[in-house]
């Protein structure tokens, strides 16, 4: 049998291996599985209108397709980055023809990057999929919260893909070389295509296609990490997610930001994007550097932090990645404290070894008689009765841990004045003692 690259009629890769059936999808599970949303929509015989809201290469434009195979439906497909009215005026037609024609089929409407048509295009579909005429299915990378028109996204259930597993696209490589006569890789290459490809099947697949061509031409029997890096070049030598290299670099981020050296986290982060690392992935770390390391000796690290993200969300590459540099800085010099992430980890090893202790009886709640006279509740003592919203004496941890201690502010920032706070209350409880 022919494959791609013998063929006489070439065909890309990603798109000759791309699932024929549901049962064929690589990923996804949370939505296709047994019983999941999306799987019991196909099931149900009743195609409805919905956006696939997920990042390249996972599968948005593979499951459009097999809906409309599902449902015996024709399927047109409209590129938001290519078309225009025109085109939703041409794909009504089509779909009006299809709907009178002698079969009477269903339409379903594909929008491919659904996120760039302005809002009077994407009113425009507004009056047919409220008619019925067609089936719409919109694909965006973006958050459709913020891209997508609400009217046209009240219409539409959202179902969010997530990006491959290593071990999904590991089970790609392995249907490429039994279907496409791809040479053998050795298992040092492979991790670093699936680091590569960072859960993008298309980018993977893509990337397989040009290797095995590479491969035909140097008449090579199998592909080593060496081969592969000479082949692919400064692409792949720069970014090695998963590999050594890339774990350095963040760490090396992450250090700076927590010696408060602002040019140090700038430079990482530059390293970062330059080498392809998901701007999202650094979001991520950078959120947990607020908790980490700054914590309350500024919580507007924190939110800094989460307002970045949703920016880069809204904004995407190259905009968005001006936000993330910006909460870099802000991390770098905001003043540091680890004793909340201290606190929380001590917390967990205590409970941890010393196993449950009843909760006491004055700080259980009574919703029912049988609670209240069984004391539940008995003699609590409301905070905000009390003279300065604060029960001096009272007891809110099992009978043993009353020294107790895992938060101890540091002498930074906002810590400063939580810790006078708290020497004030220690002192009032104590005073409150027999």
């Amino acid at each position: 049998m022919a494959t791609p690259f013998t063929s006489s009629k070439h065909q890309p890769l990603a798109e000759s291996l791309r699932p024929k059936t549901l049962g064929d999808v690589i990923g996804q599970q949370h939505l296709l599985g047994e019983g999941m949303a999306l799987r019991l929509a196909f099931e149900s015989g009743q195609p409805h209108s919905c956006i696939l809201w997920g990042p390249p290469g996972v599968g948005k434009t593979t499951i459009a397709r097999l809906m409309a195979d599902a449902f015996d439906a024709e399927f047109i497909t409209i590129s938001a980055v290519l078309g225009g009215i025109k085109e939703i005026r041409e794909a009504v037609e089509q779909a009006q023809t299809v709907r009178e024609g002698i079969e009477q089929r269903r339409t379903i409407v594909f929008v491919d990057e659904v996120h760039r048509f302005n809002k009077s295009q994407q009113d425009a579909f507004l009056p047919h999929v409220e008619s019925g005429l067609f089936t719409f299915i919109g694909a965006t990378t973006e958050n459709p919260s913020f891209e997508v028109n609400s009217a046209l996204l009240s219409r539409a259930a959202v179902y969010v893909l997530q990006p491959l597993t290593p071990e999904d696209l590991r089970q790609i490589v392995v249907h490429a070389q039994v279907h496409s006569a791809l040479p053998a890789i050795d298992a040092p290459a492979v991790d670093r295509l699936i680091g590569y490809a960072d859960g993008d099947a298309r980018r993977l697949l893509n990337t397989l296609e040009t290797l095995a061509v590479a491969a035909k031409q140097d008449r090579l029997e199998a592909i080593s990490d060496e081969w592969l890096l000479k082949v692919l070049g400064e692409r792949m030598r720069r970014y090695d997610k998963g590999g050594e290299q890339f774990y350095d670099t963040i760490s090396a981020l992450h250090k700076s930001v927590r010696g408060s050296d602002p040019d140090a986290a700038l430079y990482w982060f530059v390293r970062m994007l330059d080498g392809g690392a998901d701007p999202r992935y650094l979001a991520r770390r950078m959120i947990r550097m607020a908790s980490e390391d700054i914590g309350l000796a500024d919580p507007r690290a924190l939110r800094m932090a989460l307002d970045a993200s949703d920016v880069y969300e809204r904004l995407g590459s190259p905009e968005g990645e001006l936000t993330l540099a910006q909460c870099v800085v802000y991390l770098a010099v905001a003043p540091k404290s680890n004793a909340v992430y201290k606190a929380f980890n001590e917390a967990k090893a205590w409970v941890k070894k010393d196993g449950s202790r009843p909760v006491p009886m004055h700080l259980r709640n009574a919703p029912t008689k049988l609670m209240k006279d069984l004391e539940y509740g008995k003699n609590y003592r409301y905070a905000h009765d009390e003279e300065g919203g604060f029960a001096a004496g009272e007891q809110y941890v099992p009978q043993g841990l009353e020294e107790l201690q895992f938060y101890r502010p540091v002498e930074r920032g906002l810590e400063i004045r939580i810790a006078e706070k708290m020497r004030e209350l220690k002192a009032r409880n104590h005073k409150s003692k027999p």
